[in-house]
């Protein structure tokens, strides 16, 4: 059983919107600050956002007020909404877990996000 399974990925539009989740499982999730990376074709993986395990949200400059993370502690669950997608947020969405205090890292297996007319 993965610790980490992403779901919500798809084909959008330019302008459309999609809602990724990352359910937790096999993990302590309260001790765990969570994050949304991606990967696009032939670039380096790179952060796009992150939530600290007191709810405390941070975000890569490009998706400031296009994309808001949540979680939810009742469901383990953490979200990524984006809205007004570009298609440079084209990409292999990856969902991230780091330990609070020992820095340890699970990774999911990632969720396709392609926004293209």
């Amino acid at each position: 059983q993965e610790a980490l399974v992403e779901s919500g990925g798809g084909l959008v539009p330019p302008g459309g919107s999609l809602r990724l989740s990352c359910k937790t499982s096999e993990i302590a999730y309260i001790f765990h600050n969570m994050a949304w990376y991606r990967q696009a074709p032939g670039k380096q993986r790179e952060w796009v956002a992150s939530i600290r395990w007191d709810g405390t949200p941070d975000y890569v400059n490009s998706v400031i007020g296009r994309f808001a993370i949540a979680r939810s502690g009742a469901e383990d669950t953490v979200y990524l909404q984006m809205n007004n997608l570009e298609p440079e947020d084209t990409a292999v969405y990856y969902c991230n877990a780091q330990h609070r205090f020992t820095a340890h890292e699970t990774w999911g297996q990632g969720t396709q996000v392609t926004v293209s007319s």
